[in-house]
This record gives structure tokens, C-alpha cells and sequence, in this order.
């Protein structure tokens, strides 16, 4: 009806000359119907998309126009549950051995390796893989039931003997091995001894894990029991240097239990066989895990792209490609490393040694800097081993960053970099003596800098100007005469430098002419 009526209004005016109220509601209407139709178009304001898209970003803001951030209740839940998935902490495939491994460490240098937030998310993880509500009709179990619970490691161990004096228990070896032992001999003797009380429990179980829900959970804690007994001894024979062994009892047990994903052995395959420098191998495992559908990780990612750059690294140079341009193995392993660098930011800076490596801690943030200390904590030898691998990662890996749209965590191959992060790895890793690497923002060009420094500069002086026009003319005229003193020093120096020094005595009458006093001294 208000387009209707400046539509009158304009008609009835006489000469066809629009009063300036006409001109006001006409372009309002204007850009009611361009608001209208941008709305219907593209399911957003034009003005709000125009300021979270470009005015945000440039003040510091965040970006939280994704679809999941409607004004409805159940937009706000989606919204929650995928900053919680992506925030998730995962178990370290290759995380080390307390009593041979951390404690040493912890012994020799007076730092604890490990947080208090990583350390009670492993038991938690002990409490969900190792109990079950059947516990109590064993009284071994119901003893390792409570030993996991117990904050003190003494009182762990301690309460593991007690219950090794009941029966042979497989949990309490587990937990010598993993807490009281002091070398990987020791641990790996005491999981085999678990793996013999293990294999009893589990084919006990397994004959009566349909006759109701209680055998069915007890069967199923004792397979995650024999699982994890089987990976931490592949873990010992490769530490011990039998790695044929241990990617032998990786396979077969991969074979055994397909469905056991959590545990990520593929992981500790993968890095058992770089190690062998079977790539043809690491490549068809690679085939088999690194699809679209299965969750990344840094694992993954680097160890593509480590294939890829093996492939040209020892013949890369950055002048011959600067001049010749990239032939398509060099541009498949440059996109290779864009890709891994995408996913984890943080893992260039260990593997250039940029950064001081420590422990890995026995959990994970995906996309993070625990990640990234966890991979290279294993792979950098595996980078080293190839030559010029890294050199290549050098040159291409900051690259990565102008491909990515402003602001970064916006992403281009991956979903967006969870905000989250930082937060969980300053938990997760001991910040007393690390320094938590965070995710690096895309610094501005010089000359927008500068630009922007000439322009609020000239505003300031305009202002000046108009505020204080008599004082701002005494400082120009100030700054005028300043700058032809020096201009005429200059012409002096110029002019001296032509003469001897005795020439020099004649030249005394310059000084007047050009208006300064000349000191020959």
C-alpha cells in the first residue's frame, strides 16, 4: 500500500517533479522489495548477511551464521551437540606406558608428564572397557571394580595384588603392567600372563553370552579386555624392536575383531609398517581407511601426504619450480600437504623442529595441538627417513593459509575448525613447561597497513585543522621551515663534497646564499 501510494503521489505531482517526501518513501520502498526479494532468494537478510560475512570478521568477531544457529529450540540443541562432537577427546592409539615411560620420565626430570584432566579421563576409560555389573559375582573383579576408581597408584597396584591372590585375574596384570612395571620387558611378560587369564575369560563368556543381558555384557568386557591385552603387546614387540612381530599381531587382530574401531589400531599399523618402509602397504591401508565417511586424523592425513611427497621430494627444488612451474606429482603432493595442514595446523611446527616435542599424553584432540604433539612424537623419524620430504613441506605448508577463506576457521576441505580446541588442550597437556600451540590467524597485507595508518593520520591532521586552524598554521609553518633547513644542508653537503679541503676556504659566502651557517670544524 506504500508503494501504491508514492506510486500516486508521483503521478499526481505536476511536471512530473518528485517532492523530496516522494523521493524519501520511494527509495525506502525500494529497498523494502530488494530485502524482500534477497530474503526469499537466499533465506537471509541482505543486511545482516552483509555485516556477520564482512564487518564481523574485520572487528574480531566470529562467525556464527551456520544453518544450525536458528532462534529455535531445536536449532540450539543441534547447535550444542556438534560443538560437542567436535570438541570430543580421543584415546592416543600409541599412547606410552605409565610405569616404563611416563614415570621414567617424571624420575629423571622432576615434571609430570601427564594432567590431572588426562589422567582421570583414562580411568574413566578403564571403569567403561574393563568393568561390568556382573563384577561382584567375581571377587577378583569386584576388587579391580574399585582399584580402577582409586586416585592413588599405590593403592592401584596394591589393590591389583590382592586381587592376583584370589585368582588370576586379566584386568589386575593389565594394570601391573601398565602402572608397577618399569621397563617393556617386565610389561610385556605381564600381559602375557594376562593374555592367558584373558583368552579364559573370553571363551568362557562367549558360550553364554545369549542366555541374557548380564552374559552379554560380560562378554562384552571381556573382549575389550582381550583386545586391549593383544594391542598393547604388539605395542611392546614394536618398542623391543620385533616390528615383523607386532604388524603381524596387528592384522590378525584387526581380522579377528573388525567391528573394534575405537581402539584405532589401524593407526599403530600404519606407523609399525613406515617404519619396515613398506609403503606399498601403508598405501593399501590408506585405501581402506581414509575415506569420506570415516573420521580423520592427523595420522591420515600427514601419512598421505608423506606418500605423496615421496614420490618427488628428492628431486624438488623450489628454483626450478618457481621458473618451470609444478608438474602434476609435484601439485598432487603440494595439495596432499594442503590438505594435512588444513586438518591439523600445529604439526608442520614439530616436524621442521620449530617447536620442542614432549611426552604425548595419553588423549587426543583432533585437529589440535595434543594431536599434533602425538603424531609427530612417532612420525618424525618417518619424515626424516625420506629425503627432502621435509624440505618439501617447508616450502609449501604456509600456503595452506591463503587458500583458506577469511576468517580461517571457516575451512575449505574440512568442516570448520572447532573454537573449542584450545580450550581442551590447554586440559589435556601440561602447560607449566609447554606452550599450547593455537590455531595462526591470517595476518593483513603491509600495504592495507599502511594505508590505513595514512588514512586515519590525514583525518587526524584534518580534524586538528579544523578545530585549531591558527595553531595547526603556526606548526605548518614550522614544519616548512624545518624541512627547507634540511633541504639546504643537503645542497651543502652535495656541493662541499665536489671541492678539496682547501678549496673548501673559499667557499665560506655559500653559507648566507643558501641561508644557513656552514661549520667546517
Amino acid at each position: 500500500m506504500q508503494c501504491c501510494s508514492v506510486y500516486l503521489c508521483v503521478c499526481l505531482c505536476e511536471n512530473k517533479s518528485l517532492c523530496e517526501m516522494c523521493i524519501l518513501e520511494l527509495r525506502s520502498c525500494e529497498e523494502q522489495i530488494f530485502e524482500w526479494w534477497y530474503f526469499r532468494k537466499y533465506g537471509t537478510s541482505f543486511i545482516e548477511q552483509v555485516s556477520v560475512s564482512h564487518l564481523r570478521p574485520l572487528l574480531g568477531g566470529v562467525d556464527n551464521s551456520s544453518p544450525s544457529n536458528s532462534s529455535t529450540s531445536n536449532g540450539d540443541t543441534d547447535s550444542s551437540r556438534q560443538n560437542v562432537s567436535e570438541c570430543k577427546v580421543w584415546r592416543n592409539p600409541l599412547n606410552l606406558f605409565r610405569g616404563a615411560e611416563y614415570n621414567r620420565y617424571t624420575w629423571v626430570t622432576g615434571r609430570e608428564p601427564l594432567t590431572y584432566y588426562d589422567m582421570n579421563l583414562s580411568a574413566q576409560d578403564h571403569q567403561t572397557f574393563f568393568t561390568c555389573d556382573s563384577d561382584h559375582l567375581r571377587p577378583a573383579d569386584a576388587i579391580m571394580q574399585k582399584a580402577w576408581r582409586e586416585r592413588n597408584p599405590q593403592a592401584r597396584i596394591s589393590a591389583a595384588h590382592e586381587a592376583l591372590v584370589l585368582e588370576d585375574c586379566a584386568t589386575a596384570y593389565i594394570l601391573l603392567a601398565e602402572e608397577e612395571a618399569t621397563t617393556i620387558v617386565e610389561a610385556e611378560k605381564l600381559f602375557k600372563q594376562a593374555l592367558k587369564a584373558g583368552e579364559v575369560c573370553y571363551r568362557r563368556s562367549q558360550q553364554v553370552q545369549h542366555h541374557g543381558a548380564q552374559h552379554e555384557a560380560q562378554h562384552r568386557r571381556d573382549t575389550n579386555v582381550l583386545v586391549y591385552i593383544k594391542r598393547r603387546l604388539a605395542m611392546c614387540s614394536r618398542k623391543l624392536g620385533r616390528t615383523r612381530e607386532a604388524v603381524k599381531m596387528m592384522r590378525d587382530l584387526m581380522k579377528e575383531f573388525p567391528l573394534l574401531s575405537m581402539f584405532n589400531i589401524h593407526e599403530n599399523l600404519l606407523e609399525s609398517l613406515l617404519e619396515l618402509q613398506a609403503y606399498a602397504d601403508v598405501q593399501a591401508v590408506l585405501a581402506k581407511y581414509d575415506d569420506i565417511s570415516l573420521p580423520k586424523s592427523a595420522t591420515i592425513c600427514y601419512t598421505a601426504a608423506l606418500l605423496k611427497a615421496r614420490a618427488v621430494s628428492d628431486k624438488f627444488s623450489p628454483e626450478a619450480a618457481s621458473r618451470r612451474g609444478l608438474n602434476t606429482a609435484e601439485m598432487n603432493a603440494v595439495e596432499a600437504i594442503h590438505r594435512a595442514v588444513e586438518f591439523n595446523p600445529h604439526v608442520p611446527k614439530y616436524l621442521l623442529e620449530m617447536k620442542s616435542l614432549i611426552l604425548p599424553p595419553e588423549h587426543v584432540l583432533k585437529r589440535g595441538d595434543s594431536e599434533a604433539i602425538a603424531y609427530a612424537f612417532f612420525h618424525l623419524q618417518h619424515w626424516k627417513r625420506v629425503e627432502g620430504a621435509l624440505n618439501l613441506l617447508h616450502c609449501t605448508w604456509e600456503g595452506t593459509f591463503r587458500m583458506i577463506p577469511y576468517p580461517l576457521e571457516k575451512g575449505h576441505l574440512f568442516y570448520p575448525y572447532p573454537i573449542c580446541t584450545e580450550t581442551a588442550d590447554r586440559e589435556l597437556l601440561p602447560t607449566v613447561f609447554h606452550e599450547v600451540s593455537v590455531y595462526p590467524k591470517k595476518e593483513l597485507p603491509f600495504f592495507i597497513l599502511f594505508t590505513a595508518g595514512l588514512c586515519s593520520f590525514t583525518a587526524m591532521l584534518a580534524l586538528l585543522t579544523h578545530q585549531f586552524p591558527e595553531l595547526m598554521g603556526v606548526f605548518a609553518k614550522a614544519v616548512s621551515i624545518l624541512l627547507s633547513a634540511c633541504n639546504c644542508s643537503i645542497r651543502t653537503r652535495a656541493i662541499l663534497k665536489l671541492h678539496t679541503p682547501a678549496e673548501q676556504q673559499n667557499i665560506p659566502s655559500l653559507g648566507p646564499i643558501l641561508g644557513i651557517t656552514m661549520n667546517f670544524a
